[in-house]
Formats: C-alpha cells, structure tokens, sequence
C-alpha cells in the first residue's frame, strides 16, 4: 500500500503550518499542492479554479508541470478530464490519460508523460471551485483508495481555497453599499438561557464596526509604514498560535476557523492597498480603515451566503491589526472579557470565540435546546437568546450583565443590580461543590441501581464525562465535527475521531447517534433549497436514508472505531417501523463489506432508535419487538408532541415538559419496552432537571443521559428517593389531566 489513510488525514488535519511564512495567497497555494504531492507519492499535482463569470478552469499552482504553465492554461467546463470531472462533479482515474478521447493536450507544460491521471473536484456544497489533479509516469498507478483519500483531503481543503479564489478576484467585484441602523436605548432585557452561566463586562456588538471605532482614537498620530509592516507580521503570528491551540483542545471540530483571517494576511492586494495609502501618506489607521471597509462591502455584494458572512473575518483581521499597530495586540484577545452580540451566530464562531476568552454571548435567534446552545454549553460560555434587534445598535464598550442562570441582559445596570448580580453569582459559584461526594455509581434509598449517562457533543467533553463519573456515553450527537465543517467528513477523518472517544471511555458503553441535521442544526455547505418549516424537512433518519453514501461512510466509521467497544447505535427521528427496519439493514451491509474487506469491526452492536415523534405510539410495540434499545429525546419529543417550535421565543411558554399528554406517552413507551425485555433510557434538557426525576424513576426509567456537569444534583436528587413511595406518587400525576395541576406537583420537587 503506498499510503497510511489514517496518518493521511491526521497530516492533512494540521494545516495551518501551510499559513506559515507564506508571503502571498500563490505560495500558499503551492505549499497545498507541495504538501499533496508529497502524501499521495504522485509526480505532479495542480490545482485548478474555476470562474463561473467566464465558465473557465484556470491552473493555479502545480508541482511536476512547467512553472509558466500556471495562469496560462486554461479550459471551458466540460473541456478535457479536468473540466469533465468538475462538469459532472466526480473523480475520474485513468491508467493511460492521454488515450482518453477526452484528453486535452497542452503543447509546452511537460505533460506528456504523466499517464497515470486522478482528477477530483473541489467543492464547497454544491458551488463549483475546482479541480484537483495528481498524475504520475507509472500506468495504472491511481486506484479507487487514492481517489477516497483525495476526495477527503479537498472536502478539508474546500472552504480554505474558495476563500482564496474570492480573495484572488476580489478587485473585480463592486463594492455594496451598508445602511446604518439607529442607536435605540435599553435598559433590560428577558431572554432565554441557552447555556448557563453569569457575566459582568463590556460589549461587542458583531453587526457594528469595531475597526472604526478603534481607528477614531488619537493614539495613532507617529504611525509609520514600519510599524504597519510590525502589525502584519504579530498578527499573523497570533492567528496560527490561536489555530494550534483550538487544534490541541478540540481536533475533532477545530477545522482552520481561523483561514479566513489567516488567508486576508496573504491577500497581495489587500495589504498593498493598505500599503499603498500609507505611502501618500494617509495615517496608517485610516488606511487599514478604508481597505477594510472596502473589502467588507465587496463580501456584502457575494451571493454565496457563506463566503458573505466572512466579512465579519474582514472586520476582525482589521480590528487585529490596529490593535497591533496600537501595541495592545499582545496583551489581550479581541474578544477576552467581553460579552458578544451577534444576530446569530454559526458553532465555528462560537469555538473561535471561546479560543479568545470571551465573557457571555447574546444571540437574536435560535433556542435553549439549538445546537448554538448546545456546543456553548460544552464550552462553558454563557449564552442568552433574546429576540431584540435594539441589542445590535449598542455602543461598542456598553456595560453589560447577562445573567444566563435566568435569562436577564442588563445594560448599563445601576449599582444596586451589579451588587445583587455579585450575591448571586457567589451563590452560584463556577465549581461544582457536589463533586467530592460523587459516587461511582447511583441507587435509590432503597437500593434500585439507577444507571448515569453522560451527553457528549464535543470530544473535549469526554474528559468532563470522566470527571464526573458518568458510567458510560448515552448520546454521542456525531453531528457536530459534521457541523463545523465546509463539506461531509469522510469515513477516515470520521474514524479518527470516533476511536479517540472511544479508547477514552475504555469499557464503558457508548451510543453513538447517527447524523442528526436538519432543523436548527444546518450545514452550510449542504443545500437543497429553502424549506418552510426545517423542522418538518429533510432531516435526521430522512437526510440518512436519501444520501445513503453519506451514511454508509458514518456506519463504518463508528463501526470500525468500536471493533472492541460496548457499542450501541441509535437512529434519530424514526417515524415508521419500515425506517427503523432500512437504517438497520444498512448497519448490516456495512458490517459484511468490512468483513469482505477484511477490516476489523464490531460484528453485532446494539441497534436502536430516539423516540421522538407522535407517529411511533402507536407502533411502540412493534418497534419493540425489533429494536435493542430504546432512547426518548425529549427536547423533540415534547416539540414534535405539543407542535411547539423549540426554537420560536414566541410560543416558548407552550413548551411544557410536564403536559400530561408528554408524561403519559413517556410511560407508553417504557411499558412497552418492558414488556418486550428492551432497554429504555431518556435524554435531553428534560434529563438535566432534577424536577423530573422522581417521573422518569416512577414510570420504570432505569438510565439517564444527561450534560456530565448536571449528574452531581440528578445522583444527589436519585439518592433520597424511596421508590416505592415515588410509583404511587407517579401514579397520582398520570391521573391528573390539568397542566397546572401537574406544575404545582412538580415544582415542588425543585432543589431549594
């Protein structure tokens, strides 16, 4: 074999070394082809862009071809492999290139020899970018492994050299003009809590200009080009230190969030724009102020919606470099100590943003239980969503408090509030005092072992999990490394990771649940039209099901990574029994062709499906009879239940998890279970509440999956609870039929 994969996608997963010294976005696209044409032991690679305006296919930098060929050779869509495997958007591998009557022969690029020829598009969705090409003398020197590995390093690769490409051409497109909104007073907000937590600082608000703001002090009146050139050169530096260290504390999702920035810095015109200003002597701060705003119109004028939200990177590497250029760079992050405010916000910014300290975040949209919310809360950052577009329109530095405990967003709070605010935040304090009196496992008083699981959305959350003696991983959402990045991961990056969370957790039980978008969890480089109502779209089980290679590439990834694991595998949104039944089938051919391939596996995992929609009731024992296990998401559960929007501030007091509607069918599902000798567990935010426990123990729920920071207080709560007592007492709520009714009994079960 003349490639190790796994050590492939480990090498390729540390880009930024290609940032590094790079002078121009040329080189850096040479140090790509370099690089490849070292992993892939081929004697040439190139890369080719594609420019939708002419409908061409440019060399853009190439190992192995003649050096003038680059910017010269050129061909139309459809035109010779290259522009065939772009057109038709799939690798095309010949063994003997040249007798291909698609062919195209350039005369003086040298190449004539290089038979052997594998040509893979690049790809950001469904956007067209490119085309990488690897070639060799040797015939029938490609195979089908090569063209795997190759895909997997372009779909890592996309994003950073569609940015590229816009940078390259970036001169060419008109500059967008940007309104600005009124300033509109606040004193208090109410929001809700996505990710727990209290801060006190100043703001930063993303849909305003920070590089203005900073570029109107008086501290820049001795600037000269030197010290210009100085902020250039710690900029850069910060950058790739940053991208090390979110590499370091989160590899499985940290895929080169900084290159945008990174990227900026290598940009010829952008930094000759700012260099040319500055040498007719306009002061270095106005000139980065003007270059700056300049290239933020032009990413507002993109169609592309996720290369337009990297203006927001724009105004970042220009608030970087007049803070260098200021001599603060160094001392401070951007974003250290303050709380952001943004419409909203994708998880890349959110880990970009934790790498840099920041305080709290505000977001305009989403919802407690959204995956923005989710990953905050595995990266301890206090967040609230509070629908309130005046937010946007504060000045930069307004004091903020957020108390993410209850929701609340002060603005410039009096001092009576700020010293309220300090009580509560002692009474509330960062460490868990409940810790020291874990036990290593949980029973009721009356000696009924009582199972604790914990969620793991991030592999950083793995040690945490540890930490707080949870007996295994009930919910794996493998969505997340799929979240942040600019296309699918392949099963190898995928297999990377999955084996580190699962040597982590050595014996323990591990569930993996399979690809769950679609609602509030989108991928931006996944498009296939806009939807009225996401959460009743193409998501969960129903992505899976119609782009089985996708999922084919999953399953054998997890199965591979839990060869000797107490594996379980889990679907998300099953609707019918023929769903369960399909997902399931699929398992198992992935489980025959490893065999066939002699590549070890686990042969017989548990398999199992989330209960989370309506339609399953009325099958549950069907499903029971076919299914392992069991798992109750209750945060769709009660959504798809009450057809109560999660995510929509304005019905989020229907969203009731004691409805006696949701309580009874709880107990339909684990009677079932029972019945049928099948494990049944529950997770979600229900499962964090320790007013729901004495329920779920009462109906017969021996598992729980819940955030690892909350198994203290659950075990605490688990502990004092006399079963016996707690059935009849469960019994009494399933007879009451009133919502409030139900409240009263429930909030009496709140700690104190």
């Amino acid at each position: 074999m003349k490639r190790d994969p796994t050590k492939l996608i480990c090498g390729i997963g540390e880009l930024s070394d290609l940032f590094a010294d790079a002078p121009n976005l040329d080189t850096f696209l040479q140090r790509i082809v370099d690089m490849i044409s070292e992993h892939m032991n081929s004697e040439v690679c190139s890369i080719y862009l594609y420019y939708e305006e002419t409908d061409e296919l440019v060399l853009k930098a190439t190992k192995g071809l003649h050096p003038k060929s680059i910017g010269n050779v050129r061909m139309r869509l459809g035109e010779g492999l290259t522009g065939l495997a772009l057109k038709e958007l799939r690798p095309i591998c010949e063994r003997n290139a040249s007798r291909n009557p698609n062919f195209k022969f350039f005369p003086g690029i040298g190449e004539e020899e290089f038979e052997s020829f594998l040509a893979v598009p690049i790809v950001h969705g469904h956007t067209r970018i490119g085309v990488m090409v690897i070639q060799n003398t040797r015939k029938d020197y490609f195979d089908e492994e090569d063209s795997k590995l190759l895909r997997a390093i372009t779909s890592q690769l996309a994003t950073t050299i569609e940015m590229a490409k816009w940078l390259m051409s970036v001169h060419e497109r008109p500059p967008a003009d940007r309104g600005h909104l009124p300033h509109t007073e606040l004193k208090f907000v109410k929001g809700r809590v996505g990710s727990p937590g209290f801060a006190f600082a100043e703001s930063l608000v993303l849909a305003n200009d920070p590089v203005r703001i900073l570029a109107s002090t008086q501290e820049f009146a001795h600037c000269t080009l030197n010290d210009f050139y100085r902020a250039v050169r710690v900029t850069e530096k910060q950058l790739e230190e940053s991208q090390k260290r979110i590499e370091e504390r989160l590899s499985d999702v940290a895929s080169l969030i900084f290159t945008a920035q990174i990227l900026m810095l290598k940009d010829k015109s952008f930094i000759e724009g700012i260099v040319e200003l500055i040498k007719r002597e306009v002061n270095p701060p106005m000139a980065i102020l003007g270059v700056v705003k300049d290239y933020v119109n032009r990413f507002k004028a993109i169609p592309n919606t996720y290369l337009r939200e990297k203006s927001q990177d724009v105004q970042d590497i220009g608030y970087r470099l007049l803070k260098n250029l200021m001599g603060l760079g160094e001392k401070a992050s951007d974003y250290e100590g303050r709380i952001v405010i943004s419409e909203e916000l994708f998880p890349s910014d959110a880990l970009k943003l934790s790498t840099q300290k920041v305080a709290g975040l505000i977001v305009l949209s989403g919802g407690a239980s959204s995956h923005l919310s989710i990953l905050a809360r595995s990266l301890n950052i206090p967040l609230v969503i509070a629908e309130e577009p005046a937010l946007l329109n504060l000045p930069s530095k307004t004091k903020i408090l957020l108390d993410a405990q209850e929701g609340y967003v002060y603005i410039n709070p009096a001092e009576d509030i700020t010293n309220f605010f300090k009580e509560k935040e002692t009474a509330h304090p960062k460490g868990h005092p409940l810790r020291e009196s874990l036990k290593p496992f949980t029973q009721t008083k009356d000696g009924v072992r009582i199972t604790l699981l914990a969620n793991v959305n991030l592999l950083s959350d793995v040690k945490t999990a540890l930490e707080f003696k949870a007996e295994g991983i009930g919910l794996y959402r493998t969505e997340f490394p799929f979240i942040v990045r600019s296309d699918f991961p392949s099963e190898e990056e995928q297999f990377v990771v999955y084996e580190k969370i699962v040597k982590s957790m050595a014996d323990r039980e591990i569930t993996f649940r399979t690809l769950d978008i679609g609602g509030d969890k989108i991928l931006s480089y996944y498009h296939h039209g806009k939807e009225e109502n996401p959460f009743l779209g193409m998501r969960s089980i129903r992505f899976s099901l119609k782009h089985k290679d996708v999922f084919f590439q999953q399953l054998r990834a997890i199965l591979r990574s839990g060869s000797h694991a107490d594996l379980k595998i889990m679907f998300p949104m099953i609707s019918s029994l023929d769903e369960f039944l399909e997902a399931r089938e699929i398992v198992l051919e992935c489980i025959h062709s490893l065999k066939r391939e002699k590549i070890l596996c686990h042969e017989h995992p548990q398999i199992g499906m989330m209960v989370e929609l309506p339609s399953v009731l009325e099958i549950i024992e069907d499903l029971a009879k076919e299914v392992d296990f069991f798992s109750i998401g209750t945060n769709d559960f009660i959504q798809y239940m009450l057809a109560v929007d999660r995510t929509n501030e304005k019905v989020a007091e229907f969203y009731l998890p004691h409805h006696p509607s949701v309580l009874r069918a709880l107990k339909r599902v684990v009677d079932a279970a029972r019945i049928h000798g099948k494990e049944v567990s529950i997770c979600g935010d229900m499962a964090n509440d320790e007013r729901y426990v004495f329920y779920f123990l009462g109906i017969g729920i021996r598992k729980i999956s819940l955030e690892a920071r909350y198994i203290p207080k659950i075990q605490k709560v688990i502990f004092s609870i006399d079963l016996k007592a707690t059935e009849k007492e469960v019994q009494g709520v399933l007879a009451k039929s009133k919502i409030t009714e139900i409240a009263q009994i429930v909030d009496r079960k709140a700690t104190p």
